[in-house]
């Protein structure tokens, strides 16, 4: 049955460094639980341990059919995320912050930092520094200004990446997300705003897309040579 639902890749940590992630969104629980059995059966003959495998945007009902199979893997419930195997690579290269809006945008931030850790990145997450009140960002440079990557998570107006983009000398990869009132349109109003940042270094991700955010920036800041 995995055949007729879905070709995993398995060779892409040895082809691009980086490993196989399910988004369980649109699966059917009976689905996920399918390719997880694929993921544990499947036989790692690639140097070192086995690579980390994600599963993103799982609900309650997709995160149980993962942890029926594969019951020792990392959860976070509000991420909607889980990993296998549970313990992350031992980190190596720069430093990956995410700053997070609003404690509305938590789980898309969460997201990121999981992305990011898993794919071998010390990674920090700084809460609550949305541009209402600016000073809860001054008092966060010391860490933001210490990264190699920002991932800046924010809704409403999203404003905060072109902010942060000119406080800081890395790239800042921004998330928008679908957090906000009628007129941000489910998040395409932070999109916006972020697509049209002044500050140069600015890359957009796609909405509530912590997953591509936290690669993102977990590439950016891979060891070089």
């Amino acid at each position: 049955m995995a055949d007729e639902i879905a070709d995993l890749d398995f060779d892409r940590a040895h082809r691009r460094g980086y490993p196989e992630a399910v988004f369980c969104e649109g699966k059917s629980p009976e689905q996920v639980r399918v390719i997880a059995e694929r993921v544990r059966d499947h036989a790692w003959d690639g140097p070192g341990a086995r690579p980390v495998t994600l599963f993103t945007r799982a609900d309650a009902d997709r995160a149980a059919a993962v942890l029926g199979v594969l019951p020792d893997a990392f959860h976070d419930p509000d991420a909607h995320l889980l990993a296998w195997p549970a313990e992350p690579p031992e980190p190596s290269g720069e430093l990956v912050v995410v700053a997070c809006a609003g404690t509305s945008d938590l789980p898309v931030a969460r997201e990121a930092l999981h992305t990011a850790r898993y794919l071998g990145r010390r990674a920090e997450l700084v809460v609550d520094v949305g541009i209402a009140g600016l000073h809860r960002t001054l008092s966060r440079l010391d860490i933001l200004r210490a990264a190699g990557a920002v991932v800046v998570v924010a809704g409403m107006d999203g404003a905060l990446p072109g902010l942060i983009a000119g406080l800081v000398a890395a790239p800042v990869v921004a998330v928008p997300t679908s957090v906000g009132y009628g007129a941000a349109f489910g998040g395409l109003a932070p999109l916006l705003t972020m697509l049209n940042a002044c500050a140069p270094g600015v890359g957009v991700v796609n909405i509530d897309n912590g997953y591509g955010g936290g690669h993102l920036a977990a590439q950016i800041t891979a060891p070089r040579g």
